[in-house]
């Protein structure tokens, strides 16, 4: 399935550049498709597109930019089967999870942008004798990671056009076929051109590109916290506004009053989402210490239903990693774990499987707050399980962390789980196994990111504020 053109100005057109990126079936490691390897002359084309698009985007009045996207989201939503059969194939996720979470997810986003730009008050908001205006910020370059690709698209550009923005995508390399479908469809249905704009290709040559783009107003970006910074530092020369969603090491407390069973596994499902390549795993499973043989026991019985199998197979809940350069890193990491004195209750570094990038479920415990496995981010099916004196102790091994995106709190009183909940560090907490919400904030505190996606705290982070003193 090769997509080897870019998509400027409305329309499917060559790149400057005749590379091109192979795309890779990570079950079966066979080519699937390929896609341009761009260059920065072609972010400038896409940059004069989207510029030039952008007043009359901006001045559409909100309610036809909801018709757009909203006829978007239900168009790519009723794809559902062929599309999850797509991110299966390209990134490895269980068909049964990538139709639900991978497209239609994103479909339901993108309806969620709609109503939002129907009904969201930017303008009217008086403060004292002066009227507060929302208005877009410009022109939007988004940079999106391969684990959930479509999704974060989405994220990004649904909230963008919602607002009045325009946009130019550099989307993965590695897993990006899903995303030109969703291209195809917001020019199905209408949007403006020059209003999105996607230029495939290498982060050090096209995203480097639209980073330090003079052009651009805002970046968006999504991926690990070293390339975060690398973006931000680019987009620093010309005062660019930064949106960074990054890395996690997420901490799941289970105090001693909580129900084990249910939480511990709530826990291992939640760490072996998408094969563990989810930014907000919950991979630090924290419990008193005096029960950590028991969680530990409770933890290997969910993890071996974790079976590794093809996606395509409905029957499949964990697929593999996303590349053969992922699946290695993870096994060093769980090496590592073991030379720093964890203790590999369940070893998924050998599989049934001769061919695939497959590392199966692994749960560590014995696991130190300041061992490596504790405190970077593996982005594998790797729980790590620490011990905590107390209430107190476990809150402190949950902050001691660089990174701040998720968590979670397990009691069998809600007002403590609350209050635990309410000193972590992190952007968001499931507190009692509590279901995830689309329109909720997301994004995190310290290394793991600036901003928030998803909902009207979504929408706001793509607008300028203007006061106008009556």
């Amino acid at each position: 399935m090769d997509r080897t053109q870019i998509f400027i100005d409305g329309q499917w057109t060559d790149s400057a550049s005749t590379e091109t990126i192979e795309v890779i079936d990570p079950t079966r490691e066979e080519r699937i498709g390929a896609v341009t390897a761009g260059t920065p002359a072609d972010v400038d084309r896409a940059v004069a597109a989207a510029r030039a698009a952008l007043p009359g985007w901006a001045a559409t009045a909100p309610a036809r930019r909801a018709d757009l996207l909203q006829a978007a989201g239900e168009r790519f939503g009723a794809r559902i089967d062929e599309l999850g059969a797509l991110i299966a194939r390209d990134v490895g996720m269980p068909v049964k999870l990538a139709g639900p979470i991978q497209i239609g997810m994103p479909a339901k986003n993108l309806t969620a942008f709609a109503e939002l730009a129907r009904t969201y008050p930017f303008t009217g908001q008086t403060i004292g004798n002066s009227q507060i205006e929302r208005e877009p910020v410009g022109v939007v370059g988004a940079i999106t990671p391969w684990n959930y690709p479509v999704h974060q698209v989405v994220l990004k550009i649904g909230a963008a056009l919602a607002a009045g923005c325009t946009a130019v995508i550099k989307p993965t390399e590695v897993t990006p076929l899903a995303v030109y479908e969703l291209i195809d469809v917001l020019a199905e249905v209408g949007i403006p051109p020059g209003v999105v704009n996607l230029v495939s290709g290498y982060g050090p040559v096209v995203g480097q590109a639209l980073a330090e783009h003079p052009g651009i107003d805002m970046i968006s970006f999504t991926g690990s916290t070293r390339a975060g910074k690398q973006v931000a530092a680019a987009a620093a020369a010309n005062i660019t506004r930064v949106a960074l969603e990054l890395g996690g090491k997420s901490a799941n407390l289970i105090l001693g009053d909580a129900d084990f069973d249910t939480a511990v596994v709530d826990g291992v499902r939640k760490c072996f989402l998408n094969a563990g390549q989810t930014c907000s795993a919950l991979t630090r499973m924290i419990v008193p210490k005096d029960r950590i043989d028991e969680v530990t026991e409770l933890a290997v019985e969910a993890a071996r239903g974790f079976v590794p199998g093809d996606p395509l197979d409905p029957a499949t809940m964990l697929g593999p990693l996303v590349s053969d350069t992922q699946r290695r890193r993870v096994i060093d990491y769980i090496a590592g774990a073991e030379v720093e004195g964890a203790k590999i209750a369940l070893d998924g570094r050998k599989t049934e499987h001769d061919r695939g990038y497959f590392v199966g479920p692994t749960v560590l415990t014995g696991v130190r707050p300041e061992m490596t496995v504790a405190r970077e981010e593996v982005f594998g099916p790797v729980l790590s399980i620490l011990g905590a004196d107390d209430e107190e102790e476990a809150i402190a091994i949950a902050n001691d962390s660089d990174y701040g995106l998720s968590g979670a709190v397990w009691s069998a009183d809600q007002d403590r789980a609350v209050a635990v909940a309410r000193r972590l560090r992190t952007g968001q907490v499931d507190v009692n196994g509590g279901r995830f919400n689309a329109a909720a904030p997301f994004g995190g505190y310290k290394h793991s990111g600036i901003g928030r996606e998803g909902g009207i705290f979504g929408l706001e982070e793509f607008t300028e504020i203007k006061s106008m003193q009556l």
